[in-house]
């Protein structure tokens, strides 16, 4: 499975930004067997310089971003050694990088749609 047709998935409103612990909710809600297949690396067969893997590791890359801000903040509500404003600074940055990733998605869908409107 392409970790890229989960993101086709989400309608408009679930791209909006929403805060963290709602952001988990919706991180659990994803199958265990899709997150296996993805973690094993069955998900791309792609080449290394292709445009899939490309994509692929930037959807990692924001993942990556998402996992980080969230173990920040619960470090920082325990009491650990996390500052409210790095905690503010994981949350952010991941909240970008979410949003950017939206924006790609949508410009690709939309080049897509465009593409398929095209008469031969």
């Amino acid at each position: 499975m392409n970790p890229l047709s989960l993101i086709g998935r989400l309608s408009p409103q679930q791209m909006q930004p929403m805060p963290l612990p709602e952001r988990l909710d919706a991180a659990k809600a994803i199958p265990l067997s899709e997150l296996e297949k993805l973690s094993a690396g069955q998900a791309t067969s792609a080449q290394p310089g292709s445009f899939d893997s490309f994509l692929g590791r930037f959807v990692n890359e924001v993942n990556d971003r998402q996992v980080n801000a969230a173990s920040t903040a619960r470090e920082m509500m325990a009491g650990g050694d996390v500052s409210l404003h790095q905690a503010m600074l994981a949350m952010e940055e991941a909240s970008v990088s979410f949003q950017l990733m939206v924006q790609v998605r949508n410009k690709l869908l939309e080049s897509y749609q465009e593409i398929m409107r095209m008469q031969l």
